[in-house]
Formats: C-alpha cells, sequence, structure tokens
C-alpha cells in the first residue's frame, strides 16, 4: 500500500508543477488518469485489509434501500428508530453506532429498507474512523440521506467530497459516453460535440484505463472529470437527499446553500418527517402496480411496486421467472388506459396506479 500511496503523492506533484497548456494537455490527461487508477486501487487494498468490518456485508432486502450517512451524533440513530423497527443504540456522544443496523420501513405498501451507520467523518477514505467500511455500505445504496444537524449544516460540503472522493457520484448520471473494445485497428473517436479536449488527451486516457483498440463514441461535452469518470469501473451514481436535523433545538435557520436542497427535520419531535418520507418516494422513483387475478374484477388489492421506466415485462418477470415465461400481452386499467381493459404489450411502461392482468 505503501507504494502505491508514494506513486499517488509523486503523480500528484507532478500535475501540480506542470503548467496546463494545449501542449501539455495529453500529458495531464494521462497523469490524471493514473491517478484516479491508483486512489481505485488503494481505495480497494485500504478496504480488504481495513480491520474488522464486521456487520458490514449487509443484505439488501426489500423494494430499495437507503443509507443514512453523516458526522457522528447528527441523530441518524434517532431517525431510523423513529422509521422503522430498528433498535439502533441511541446515546449523546459520537461513535455510537459501530456497525451497521438495518430497519425496515412500510410506506405507500412499499418495504424500504433504511441502514444506520456509524457517523462519517473528514478523511474517511483514508479509513478515519471505519470510513472505508461506511463508503463501502454507500455505494450499494439506492438513496442516501446525506444528514447533519441545525450547528453542522456547513459539513454537508466535508460529507459530499468525502463520498465523491471515493467514487460515488451523487444526484448524477453517468457520461454519456459508449465504449465498444475490438482487438485491434487501434482507437477511433466519434463525437457531433466540440470538446475541449484534443482527440489525443481521449485516447490518452481511454488507454491508461486498458482501452487501446475500439469505438468511443461521446454524446454530451465532457471535462476531464467526467471523461476519466467514463472509463472508470468503480464509479457508482446514486441519487441523494440533504438533512438537518434537530431544528427543535435552536431559532436559528440552517445555513442556506445554493448546491443542497435542505430538507429540515426534528427526528426527536417528529417534525418534517412526513414530507422527508414523501421526498424519498419521488427520490427513489418508486410505484404502486396492482395486479389483477384472473375472473376478479380490478381492484387495489394486490399491490406491486415497480419503479420508474420499468415495463410490464419487469412486473412479470419480479412475480416469477416461471410466471413470465409465457406472458406475450396485459391487460390495464386506469388513466393510462385507453378504455377499462385495454391489451397492450409487455413493452408497456408501468404508471402509479395502473391495474394490470397478465394474459
Amino acid at each position: 500500500m505503501e507504494s502505491v500511496n508514494s506513486q499517488i503523492t509523486e503523480i500528484e506533484k507532478e500535475i501540480r508543477e506542470t503548467p496546463y497548456h494545449k501542449g501539455t494537455e495529453h500529458h495531464i490527461g494521462k497523469l490524471r488518469a493514473r491517478l484516479a487508477k491508483l486512489r481505485d486501487k488503494a481505495l480497494e487494498g485500504t478496504s480488504r485489509g481495513g480491520g474488522g468490518g464486521g456487520g458490514y456485508a449487509v443484505k439488501k432486502q426489500g423494494d430499495a434501500t437507503v443509507v443514512l450517512i453523516g458526522p457522528p451524533s447528527a441523530g441518524k440513530s434517532t431517525l431510523i428508530n423513529k422509521l422503522t423497527n430498528a433498535e439502533s443504540k441511541v446515546a449523546p456522544y459520537a461513535f455510537t453506532t459501530v456497525s451497521v443496523i438495518p430497519g425496515m420501513l412500510k410506506h405507500k405498501e412499499a418495504y424500504i429498507q433504511i441502514l444506520d451507520v456509524p457517523g462519517l467523518i473528514e478523511g474517511a477514505k483514508e479509513g478515519k474512523g471505519r470510513g472505508k467500511e461506511v463508503l463501502s455500505v454507500a455505494r450499494g445504496a439506492d438513496l442516501l440521506l446525506i444528514m447533519t444537524d441545525i450547528e453542522r449544516s456547513d459539513i454537508l460540503n466535508t460529507l459530499t467530497n468525502e463520498l465523491e472522493s471515493a467514487g460515488i457520484r451523487l444526484n448524477k448520471e453517468p457520461p454519456k459516453v459508449k465504449i465498444k473494445k475490438d482487438v485491434e485497428g487501434g482507437l477511433t473517436i466519434h463525437s457531433n460535440i466540440r470538446q475541449d479536449m484534443g482527440e489525443q488527451t481521449i485516447k490518452a486516457v481511454a488507454q491508461e484505463f486498458g482501452v487501446k483498440n475500439g469505438e468511443i463514441t461521446i454524446n454530451e461535452k465532457l471535462d476531464m472529470n467526467t471523461l476519466i469518470d467514463a472509463f472508470s469501473p468503480s464509479r457508482v451514481y446514486v441519487p441523494a437527499l440533504f438533512v438537518v436535523n434537530k431544528i427543535d433545538l435552536t431559532q436559528k435557520p440552517s445555513k442556506s446553500s445554493n448546491e443542497f436542497s435542505l430538507i429540515e427535520i426534528s427526528a426527536q419531535e417528529g417534525k418534517g418527517i412526513e414530507g422527508l418520507l414523501e421526498r424519498i418516494w419521488e427520490r427513489l422513483n418508486l410505484l404502486s402496480v396492482y395486479l389483477v387475478r384472473p375472473k376478479e374484477e380490478p381492484s387495489f388489492n394486490h399491490a406491486m411496486i415497480m419503479k420508474e421506466g420499468q415495463t410490464l415485462k419487469d412486473l412479470a418477470e419480479k412475480i416469477g421467472t416461471d410466471f413470465a415465461i409465457d406472458k406475450r400481452s396485459a391487460k390495464i386499467w386506469g388513466k393510462e388506459a385507453k378504455f377499462p381493459g385495454q391489451e397492450v404489450s409487455l413493452s408497456t411502461f408501468v404508471k402509479e396506479g395502473m391495474q394490470v392482468r397478465f394474459i
């Protein structure tokens, strides 16, 4: 690990000391790609040898998984106890939570797993305060609740920086870059959008990540960071909500930020909890679909939880592989149907409140 860290230090120094202009862009791009690979390697190495980590292999259950991320003593344990059936120890001192505490929230027919993890502190990506384990759990979330208290709302930048440094991209979409590898023929770059970076720089970054032959199609304007993200297998893209707790303890408003849309709550007194639940539901893109069994009238008795963008084929497969194997179409009821019982193909997108009978 020392060897990796020393390489990181050397490359960072070289990047700092190299003036940036068109003549050095290619070289700096290559260095930054190499630096990204080394940081990923350091992150993986520390995670494997990070001492303990027991209790962090949490099996995902329910319709979605939400992870509470925040500094010590922000009230995460109080919130999960308020929302779920978890029994997370609560105390007024730091580092009360020393392993992952799972709880299950029932909301609008959905079962949402919520995980309370130890507090995240600056230096987490280097392993401070069980940071590596916390970041590992965060990478597998369907949604992050990044939470602090009213006295420390300015710490949100620190928390997001730690997550970003660990390859977790918050509220972002993956770069619109298609990579088609080949065994020979060199690299060809396709883009209808003028890029600020030269083609040789793009190729240098690709080659540093092992893409030496093939076609790279770029469908948006990229900077160096998003270009590197497009090639890095360690990047994950996770939606996030930013929560400020303990608003009952002060009359001061939380520090406003153009960067964060803050949800203010008091977990202790239950203030703002209903609004938070609605934001969680919306950000998870969940919706309720209702199955109509053969010979039954349409009703709202048999709910299935799906996500926006899924189809009736996905719904059939969620019911079961054996069930889906011979299904070719379905009848639907609700506002999406042109008339009650309209027959549609399984490529039809599911919508909130849709009633479905497979045929």
